[in-house]
């Protein structure tokens, strides 16, 4: 599984988005379904109806009926872990979906992330390792 960031969920669906060529010829080359956190999701939904209305929604609900995009459920863990990274990042600052995303890499050992977000250049997982940030 491939974690992901609102940013290219938003691309991949809207065609008038700078990124949105590379967003989906990467699509194109995972191998697995991707994975975002409820936050990222949110954010998503919030982008593309400020666009396009449910025009631009309801092909993300298509993305998770047909499973190219998963949604994982936030553990007792994550949830500790948030505001615990959102106090370490807060010079940037890291938002809820940022945050999200970091617990869940952490708590799965994941360490490439589908993002246009430069933050994810900054956060660190465990042992001081950076993400692999793709496209």
């Amino acid at each position: 599984m491939i974690l992901t960031d609102a940013g290219p969920l938003v691309a991949i669906i809207d065609r008038d988005e700078p990124a949105h060529d590379r967003c989906v010829a990467l699509l194109g080359s995972l191998r697995s379904p991707m994975l975002t956190t409820w936050p990222a999701f949110t954010e998503a939904m919030y982008l593309l109806a400020a666009t396009a209305g449910w025009f631009g929604q309801e092909p993300l609900w298509r993305m998770v009926k047909r499973g190219h995009l998963q949604i994982a459920e936030a553990t007792q863990r994550t949830l500790e872990r948030l505001p615990i990274l959102m106090e370490k990042y807060r010079d940037l600052p890291m938002d809820l979906a940022d945050a999200s995303l970091v617990a869940l890499a952490e708590e799965n050992r994941l360490d490439h992330i589908f993002t246009l977000d430069g933050h994810f250049h900054v956060y660190r997982l465990p042992l001081g390792k950076g993400f692999t940030l793709l496209p």
